[in-house]
């Protein structure tokens, strides 16, 4: 299979025809300058052609054909860098969704405006194919609540959509699972922080194989120090600065993006080469910018070892991850208490590219590993394109898949049914469920958090050896909790909740997840389908004719089980799934596609 990923900038884009299996190029090409009269383009690294005056239109009808000649593209997979609340995972492209992008422009008014001309431009020069959206945001769609959400009036954030959402997601994703199979490990079993180092610079803590924590919000601004953007800056420094300076919005805007980070601390660009050169050579001001920005990831690095209590790996990707051993020294320093010791040789010596994409670079009996992984953002968005490409063409055949639509509910032990509802109470069924044994109770329940409560909470049975309680991800701000994203059955330091019954109330220390999105099988189901318990797959779902992909979607593997997947009741609204869907599993790589057929709510 061959995929066109197309990164399309303001003013430059990045082409690759390669094989999304393995990331070998077939072919390349780069057009610097877009609407310029310096506009040009080269084909491998040729020589440039010039293209003067040309747009992202005229310049991708002038490369395609070159670069392309005779080859196939059966997909083109496009970088979006924000999806806003809409998007949180890959989405084929049509004109909703096209629009949709537009929507999203004031998000990111620097980088969604180049990435729409590019899908114009493409989808206009390859009509026949199928056009895929990977937007930078979607790996940090599973940030909880507490990460997500800015100290702001609650109702003005909801209104204008402010939130934090991260970028570089292909990247902190690729480099990620790249760092657990170099390791021989399983990612699921991994406290990793990753760290994106380039003229953009990002850091993400990765637990269990999902981003928890990342240093970009609303936009690509917050964070750490980069090429030409400042990061983190105080509020009321801004406000000064607009005041003292007489500052608008455009250029407070342009200040904190093109003039700041490495070249407004060093004085002679945001090239680190040529900074850390003349830092050598005894210049203040680039010396101040090094060190500024290497004491900005340090102490990234330590919050994230505690918000993930604690780390197995750090990585460096990107251009300065990669290529600068000055760098992740000085980052590196002073944390040994974390368990992680840098080999200084392995650390000079470090050499990463496609052919050898990883390096150890910290000493043998360092508790926390260190590595230099090499990122290939175009081939994880191949990936990501040619797999919904290919489901989406997978509609016929295989087996049905019922889609459950699970309410918020209770699980209870004995003990706690006796205090919640009487002693000697037993509970009492009222509806049969269709996962085998299990059943609606007609017992309900109350649930107590600090700031909210909510009624009615259905009970299921039968009784359990521990206590749980689910609940959707909106429901943390009605309660005031931070319930942790859990495989049902793993609460152990998960949210306290506070119980309340007609005989009495209990409060427990432990019980309140929202649970992962999950698919039950037989074991003859998940021997058709080619996978085992606790593989994680992609669903692929098309609703009135739009396609995007769940990630992250656990495999439960029992005889006790019937063939149903789960989503809560936040995601199937988000994914505008309606109570008349079936899903269809393909053979290859657990890909779904949903049908419009039948759901039904389970819970409740």
């Amino acid at each position: 299979m061959n995929v066109l990923v197309v990164n399309c900038g303001s003013s430059s884009i990045k082409l690759d025809l390669l094989d999304p299996a393995t990331g070998v190029r077939v072919k390349k090409a780069s057009v610097e300058r877009v609407g310029s009269e310096g506009c040009s383009f080269a084909i491998d690294g040729g020589d440039a052609q010039a293209l003067a005056g040309a747009d992202h239109l005229a310049a991708l009808k002038a490369v395609l054909p070159a670069l392309l000649g005779e080859l196939r593209v059966d997909c083109v997979g496009h970088r979006v860098v924000h999806g806003g609340e809409r998007f949180n995972a890959p989405v084929r492209i049509d004109d909703e969704v096209e629009a949709a992008i537009e929507a999203l422009v004031p998000l990111a008014p620097l980088h969604n405006p180049g990435n729409l001309s590019g899908i114009r431009a493409a989808r206009a020069v390859l009509p026949d194919v199928p056009h895929v959206a990977v937007f930078d945001t979607a790996f940090h769609a599973t940030l909880p609540t507490r990460a997500k959400t800015y100290a702001l009036p609650v109702e003005l954030a909801t209104k204008h959509g402010i939130r934090r959402y991260g970028f570089h997601g292909p990247s902190h994703q690729y480099v990620a699972n790249r760092a657990a199979e170099a390791l021989g490990e399983d990612i699921r079993d991994l406290r990793i922080i990753t760290c994106h180092l380039g003229n953009g610079a990002s850091v993400t803590a990765v637990e269990y194989g999902r981003s928890v924590e990342t240093s970009m919000g609303l936009t690509p601004l917050e964070g750490l120090v980069m090429g030409t953007r400042a990061g983190d800056v105080d509020a009321g420094a801004l406000l000064t600065l607009m005041r003292e300076e007489g500052l608008d919005a455009d250029a407070l805007d342009k200040l904190l993006n093109k003039e700041s980070g490495l070249a407004g601390l060093s004085g002679v660009g945001n090239d680190l080469r040529d900074i850390e050169a003349r830092a050598a050579e005894g210049d203040e001001r680039c010396r101040l910018a090094i060190q500024v920005f290497c004491h900005r990831l340090r102490k990234y690095i330590g919050a994230y070892a505690a918000v993930l209590g604690g780390v197995d790996v750090i990585v460096f990707t990107a251009g300065i991850g990669e290529n600068s051993a000055t760098i992740r020294h000085r980052v590196l320093q002073r944390l040994d208490f974390l368990g992680a010791r840098l080999d200084e040789d392995k650390n000079r010596s470090a050499r990463v590219s496609q052919a050898s994409p990883t390096a150890v670079i910290s000493e043998d009996h360092s508790r926390t590993r260190l590595m230099v992984v090499a990122t290939d953002e175009a081939q994880a968005i191949a990936a990501e394109s040619a797999k919904l490409a290919a489901a989406a063409d997978k509609v016929d055949g295989g087996t049905r898949i019922p889609i459950a639509i699970s309410a918020r509910h209770v699980h209870l032990n004995r003990q706690t049914v006796a205090l919640l509802f009487g002693e000697g109470a037993e509970l009492t069924p009222y509806k049969p469920l269709s996962q085998p044994g299990q059943f609606a109770c007609e017992q309900k329940v109350n649930i107590i958090g600090p700031k909210g409560r909510i009624d009615g909470l259905r009970v299921l049975g039968p009784v359990r050896s521990q206590n749980q309680v689910e609940i959707a991800r909106t429901d943390e701000f009605k309660l005031g909790v931070d319930a942790p994203v859990r495989d049902s059955g793993d609460t152990a330091q998960s949210a306290p909740i506070t119980l309340e019954g007609p005989a009495g109330t209990v409060q427990l220390t432990e019980g309140l997840i929202c649970a992962r999105r999950h698919i039950h099988m037989h074991p003859d189901d998940a021997a058709r389908f080619g996978v085992a318990d606790k593989d994680v797959v992609e669903v692929a779902v098309d609703t009135d004719g739009r396609d995007l992909i769940f990630g992250d979607v656990l495999v439960r593997v029992s005889p006790k089980y019937a063939l149903e997947m789960h989503l809560d009741t936040d995601e199937a609204n988000a994914a505008e799934i309606t109570p008349d869907v079936e899903g269809v599993l393909a053979p290859t790589h657990g890909s779904v596609r949903l049908l419009r057929k039948r759901t039904e709510f389970v819970h409740g």
